[in-house]
């Protein structure tokens, strides 16, 4: 599985425990490849499970800056699906340092242009430019 399905299906299980309590997360997880009708090798379905409660855990801290950086707008007043795009694109960006920042920019933008509105990838790309020179000056 590529870098970028991964990032596909971590994006489909975050958006979709989004409806959920962090109590449901684990049942929601495990009911996402219950639908599907693939089944992940165990180190890539790892992977994602870490991935996804890593990035899961640290939503309070990325949230702050995404309200930081969206002058005007309120989180919940956003595109759910951006929001999430967002999510892991920061957490990428600031605690994956296995992803190089440029990628996890790019993957975002394009994860926006499946996911998204017609106006996401602009916006995507916009909040994480911002967001990259304070990253990079950390």
């Amino acid at each position: 599985m590529t870098r970028r399905e991964i990032r596909k299906h971590l994006f489909c299980i975050m958006f979709n425990a989004g409806f959920y309590g962090k109590d449901e997360y684990e049942e929601q997880y495990d009911m996402y490849w219950d639908a599907l009708d693939i089944e992940p090798e165990d180190d890539v379905k790892a992977e994602i499970h870490d991935k996804f409660i890593a990035v899961m855990e640290k939503c309070p801290e990325i949230d702050n800056i995404i309200d930081a950086d969206t002058k005007g707008w309120k989180l919940e007043r956003l595109c759910k699906a951006d929001v999430n795009i967002l999510r892991i694109a920061i957490y990428e960006m600031k605690w994956d340092e296995t992803v190089p920042l440029r990628v996890a920019i790019n993957e975002a933008v394009e994860l926006a242009k499946i996911y998204g509105t017609d106006n996401s990838p602009g916006f995507v790309n916009g909040i994480l430019g911002s967001i990259a020179k304070q990253v990079g000056e950390e």
